[in-house]
């Protein structure tokens, strides 16, 4: 499965290192550990599927291509739990919805909106704790997806290793329907406890790679790296926090830190470029 894979660590700067288990604070709502830094593990496209991809979608740009008609996804929303009630992430409905608003504010400059199609609830301990590419993750979606390749599965649940989320690529969907879909954090939703990914812009984040966005600093400076979209800055490495004036490529631009596919907190993301709106287009059209 090819895949990208978020996790938390504690909040600090890129330049420093930082530990890899935090506690949540003790006051909040919620009882699991809280991730307050993001950090991704990314299992993606082979290098040849990567190029072609990358090839199909210069070829659309460079022929003029424009966005069709908007696009509505229904989203199916599976909240996995432990038992009842936000502690054992069984989220209510209203975070549910704070989730789908904040989604279709993210995706608003773009042809993609998002609609409420369902939601189940399941208490599975097991598929509770589920990590990338597990027997709990495979079962848990087989049992419960729903819909085809336009139809977002989107599954809450505590996920093991300090994982924030991962989400499948839109070429996967072909060889491997029942994997398609984004998995999160459920107290990485609006009002969760995973501060400061707690927004609900882990969602967005992971969205935008189940629609073929790479990460803002894939590859680095090189130029034979990147995200293959000529309209974000390059940059070395992810950006934690807010850091305004990092410029990590020199002649390169400040670096790209408040775009949704950064690393940064969720209060500095707010924005998606003209280059990765026509991307997740063509991609749409292409496997979706």
């Amino acid at each position: 499965m090819s895949a990208a894979a978020c996790n938390g660590e504690p909040s600090a700067p890129a330049e420093q290192e930082a530990p890899a288990v935090v506690d949540a604070e003790p006051e909040q709502v919620e009882a699991a550990p809280a991730p307050l830094r993001r950090s991704c593990a990314t299992v993606e496209l082979s290098e040849a599927e990567r190029d072609a991809v990358d090839q199909f979608v210069r070829s659309r740009v460079a022929a003029g291509f424009t966005a069709d008609a908007p696009v509505e996804i229904p989203v199916h929303f599976h909240v996995i739990n432990k038992g009842t009630g936000i502690r054992n992430g069984d989220v209510p409905d209203s975070m549910i919805n704070d989730q789908i608003a904040v989604l279709n504010d993210a995706y608003a400059t773009t042809r993609f909106s998002f609609v409420l199609a369902s939601v189940d609830r399941t208490t599975n301990a097991t598929w509770y704790t589920m990590s990338l590419g597990s027997a709990a993750e495979r079962q848990a979606k087989t049992a419960l997806r729903k819909g085809g390749p336009d139809h977002l599965n989107l599954y809450t649940a505590n996920l093991g290793g300090g994982l924030l989320g991962w989400a499948t690529f839109p070429k996967d969907y072909a060889a491997k329907p029942s994997d398609d879909g984004v998995v999160i954090l459920y107290s990485s939703l609006p009002g969760g406890s995973a501060a400061p990914y707690n927004l609900g812009d882990t969602g967005t984040h992971e969205v935008g790679h189940w629609l073929g966005l790479y990460h803002t600093f894939q590859g680095g400076c090189s130029a034979k790296g990147g995200d293959g979209i000529d309209d974000t800055e390059p940059e070395r490495s992810a950006a934690y926090g807010c850091p305004m004036s990092r410029d990590t490529c020199r002649g390169g631009g400040l670096d790209p830190i408040t775009n949704f596919m950064d690393y940064t907190d969720d209060a500095c993301m707010d924005s998606f470029t003209a280059g990765q709106t026509a991307r997740m287009s063509a991609l749409w059209d292409a496997y979706r």
